[in-house]
């Protein structure tokens, strides 16, 4: 009787040593779960994605000042919900800000993929100044250095420079004429210092 009661014992303690690490296991499996992107990583995402439009060419100089756009209102609204909550977001925000980020997001997405895009390989000077305008602006994006606001701000401008271009273009059969060039280049040198003024005030895009 005292050896069937030794086995049992030892065969129960031998169960317990290997039930232990699986369970062990299902409970660090169950507490590493991925947590949602807060409001901030999802603002910081969505510039991050804007910004490499911008350098690839997949967004034009007018998609991107539209997304901008969407951005600095969507910054404004959470700025208002935090001031009438003590600088806190409610439940009710959070799922409201969270729906349209997913909106602008799938805007994002559908513009990087259309047929327009903004050429990266110019041969032309007024061409070359206006793609080194693109990549100072998305450089500006990325690091935070350019708010939505700004950013839609000289992306409309570029986008008007760039719809000139192409009229003037089109009404002297496809080229531009030197009085036609100097005045794009003198507005291109406005844009320019603004890009630069931007990138380096007081006001930066916080994630």
């Amino acid at each position: 009787m005292k050896i069937h009661i030794g086995k049992t014992l030892c065969i129960s303690a031998a169960i317990a040593i290997m039930v232990r690490p699986a369970a062990t296991q299902t409970t660090s499996s169950a507490t590493d779960t991925t947590k949602p992107a807060t409001i901030n990583q999802r603002k910081e995402n969505q510039q991050d994605r804007i910004a490499r439009g911008i350098q690839s060419g997949q967004l034009t100089a007018s998609e991107t000042a539209n997304l901008e756009k969407k951005e600095s209102n969507l910054n404004r609204e959470e700025k208002l919900m935090r001031s009438e909550d003590n600088g806190k977001l409610t439940s009710a925000d959070r799922n409201a800000l969270t729906q349209q980020q997913n909106q602008l997001s799938n805007q994002i997405y559908k513009d990087k993929h259309n047929s327009a895009v903004q050429n990266t390989d110019p041969k032309s000077g007024v061409g070359k100044r206006a793609e080194n305008q693109q990549d100072r602006i998305a450089q500006g994006v990325k690091r935070g250095q350019l708010t939505a606001g700004e950013a839609a701000n000289l992306e409309t401008k570029e986008a008007h420079l760039n719809k000139e271009a192409s009229t003037d273009r089109k009404a002297n059969g496809g080229n531009l004429t030197q009085c036609e060039k100097a005045e794009i280049n003198k507005q291109q040198n406005r844009l320019s210092k603004q890009i630069y003024k931007d990138k380096h005030n007081s006001f930066r895009q916080r994630p």
